[in-house]
C-alpha cells in the first residue's frame, strides 16, 4: 500500500513541477520558515493538494512543499512538518520524508526548535545533533518492511552524518558563531515537561528536548539518506529554576535566531 501511495504522490509532484529533480531536502521547524525567503522558488505545492500527504494542524507550520534553488542547489523544502501529538500515526508523520527520496535528494537537513536541558546551553543558542534518545511511544518503522524502501533493521550507530556535522562546525567557526553539539531527546508532547521530567531527561543523557526530528531521521536513515539536524534553543529547561514558557516566546526566540541558522544551512547547501 505505501509503495503505491508514494508512487502516486511522486507522480503528482512530477506532473506539477515538470519533472523537478532535487539534490537536497530540508525540513523547517517551528518559527524557522524564513529560510524560504532565501530560495529562488520555482514551484510551490500545498500539502492539502498532494495525494496521501497529511495536513499540518500547528499554527506556526505553513504546510507546503517548496521547490527551487538554494546556494545553487536544487532543493525541496518542507515548510511545516507533522507531529505525533497532532494525532497522526508515525507512518503519516514521516510519509513526506519518503517522497523526496524519489525526487532525487541525496542529503536531508532537519531543523527544530527545542528546550535546553544542559545548563551550559542557553536560549538563542544553536546545537548540532550528534545523537538522539527516542522516547516517543511509537516508531515509524514498525509494521511490514518493504525492502524497496530499506532494510528491516537499519543501523543507527551514526544517525547524523559526521561529514555534515564537521562541515557545519567549520561554517560556524568561520563566522565566529558559537555552536554546541549534543544529544536530542524526542518526547511526544504536546505539553511541556515538568521539572522532575526535565531532571530525568538530563540524567539519561539529554542536552535538549523536543517533539520532532527523530521520526523523520529514522525514516531517512532507513532509506539510506544521510542526515544533518540542527536545533534552535528557544527556552531553558533547567529543572532547579524552572519558569513557565509560552509558544509565543518559543516562536519569538526562534525567529531572532533564524538568521544564524539560515547562514549555516545556505553554506551547507553550497558546499555539500
Amino acid at each position: 500500500m505505501i509503495l503505491k501511495q508514494i508512487q502516486e504522490s511522486v507522480t503528482f509532484i512530477a506532473h506539477q513541477t515538470q519533472g523537478y529533480r532535487a539534490e537536497l531536502g530540508i525540513i523547517l521547524g517551528t518559527g524557522l520558515g524564513g529560510l524560504i525567503n532565501e530560495i529562488e522558488i520555482e514551484h510551490t505545492l500545498e500539502y492539502i493538494d498532494i495525494p496521501h500527504f497529511p495536513i499540518s494542524t500547528v499554527e506556526s507550520h505553513t504546510g507546503r512543499l517548496i521547490f527551487g534553488k538554494l546556494s545553487g542547489k536544487n532543493i525541496v523544502a518542507m515548510q511545516g512538518r507533522f507531529h505525533f501529538y497532532e494525532g497522526y500515526s508515525m507512518q503519516q508523520v514521516t510519509y513526506p520524508v519518503r517522497v523526496p527520496k524519489y525526487l532525487g535528494i541525496e542529503n536531508l537537513i532537519v531543523s527544530n526548535a527545542c528546550g535546553a536541558l544542559n545548563p551550559d546551553i542557553k536560549a538563542g543558542d544553536l546545537m548540532i545533533l550528534r545523537d538522539h534518545i527516542n522516547l516517543l511511544p511509537a516508531n515509524p518503522l514498525i509494521g511490514k518492511n518493504f525492502d524497496e524502501l530499506g532494510p528491516r533493521f537499519p543501523d543507527m550507530s551514526q544517525p547524523y552524518s559526521p561529514m555534515l556535522r564537521d562541515l557545519a562546525k567549520q561554517i560556524a567557526a568561520e563566522s565566529g558563531d558559537k555552536i554546541h553539539e549534543g544529544v536530542y531527546v524526542a518526547v511526544s508532547g504536546p505539553n511541556l515537561e515538568t521539572a522532575a521530567e526535565y531532571k530525568y531527561l538530563l540524567i539519561i543523557g539529554g542536552d535538549v528536548v523536543g517533539m520532532s526530528t527523530v521520526p523523520e531521521v529514522l525514516v531517512a536513515i532507513h532509506m539510506g539518506i544521510p542526515c544533518f539536524a540542527i536545533s534552535v534553543i528557544t527556552d531553558e529547561c533547567w529543572h532547579e529554576v524552572l519558569t513557565p514558557v509560552s509558544i509565543a516566546q518559543v516562536i519569538s526566540v526562534a525567529m531572532k535566531t533564524e538568521p544564524r541558522l539560515t547562514h549555516i544551512i545556505k553554506e551547507i547547501a553550497a558546499r555539500v
